[in-house]
């Protein structure tokens, strides 16, 4: 792969991007994406890919704010970067740096060793996010095809 330049296009697929899902805990909902990319690629462990997940927010909760959560993780064995959006039917408690409960999801699990890849997407993602209009426009999606379409829209 010569190609290095990661955005957020070619992370996510339309099978990993979900509409209103119903989530009733935070714990709920990482399970949830666990779940959805073990059944996109049974190679990955379902398990080891929560318990990651649930490492990762122990260390400091990823929930950015303004009702939005990047938890991403590494993962032994995987040789590309996985990326999962999803809204929530309801919000629920993220352990935010503002308190706000978290209705707006975009998890990144990626490969052991890609450091700088890692970085540069939880910073294009936290700019995307950082744009209220385009948040709500996220919110409003009726459907995951919507969703998908306005994620990876490139442009303002």
């Amino acid at each position: 792969m010569s190609d290095t330049s990661l955005t957020i296009d070619n992370i996510l697929s339309p099978e990993l991007t979900l509409c209103r899902v119903p989530a009733s805990s935070k714990k709920r909902a990482l399970e949830f994406i666990a779940e959805q990319i073990n059944h996109q690629d049974n190679t990955l462990s379902e398990t080891e890919i929560f318990n990651n997940l649930i490492s990762r927010e122990r260390l400091g909760s990823t929930g950015i704010g303004q009702g939005i959560a990047i938890p991403h993780c590494r993962l032994d064995g995987l040789d590309h970067v996985v990326g999962v959006l999803m809204t929530l039917e309801e919000s629920v408690e993220f352990d935010s740096i503002d308190n706000q409960p978290v209705d707006l999801i975009f998890a990144l699990v990626v490969p052991k060793e890609a450091t700088s890849e890692h970085l540069e997407l939880l910073s294009q993602l936290a700019e995307k996010f950082n744009e209220r209009s385009f948040c709500d426009r996220l919110r409003q999606c009726e459907d995951a095809r919507t969703l998908y379409e306005r994620m990876t829209a490139s442009g303002g």
